[in-house]
This record gives structure tokens, sequence and C-alpha cells, in this order.
């Protein structure tokens, strides 16, 4: 599916889950660096933190790919 085939809606929905994912993200390297500047850091909780954030790395390359579809030239 292209972005031009994406209705209005389709496209405002992916945008918005861009925007929570783009946020949680964030949200989650605030959290590891915290983590990692505690004195005994939680190794655990920083690779199970990582790995989250490693799949909404995923999950914002496959929305932003579906609005912003890479052209073949």
């Amino acid at each position: 599916m292209t972005s031009d085939s994406l209705s209005d809606e389709e496209r405002e929905q992916l945008e918005q889950e861009l925007r929570v994912l783009q946020q949680e993200h964030g949200d989650l390297d605030a959290a590891i660096d915290a983590l990692l500047r505690s004195s005994l850091p939680d190794q655990l909780q920083v690779q199970r933190l990582k790995k989250r954030k490693l799949l909404l790395k995923d999950r914002l390359t496959s929305v932003s790919g579906r609005l912003l579809p890479d052209i073949i030239a």
C-alpha cells in the first residue's frame, strides 16, 4: 500500500501512532539513561528497556515507511 492509496483517516491514524511511538521511544531513552546513571543499575531492567526500544524503532520504521514510502527511481 502506498501513501497515495491511504485515506485521510488512515493517514491521520498512522501519524497519530507515529507521534505516540516517538514519545514512547524518547521516554524509554530517558529511562535507560536514568537507570544507567544510578549507582547500581538493574542490568536486567536495562536490557528489557533496550529490547522494547528496539521493537519500537522497528515499528517506527514500519509506520514511517507507510507514510513516506521509498521512491524507486
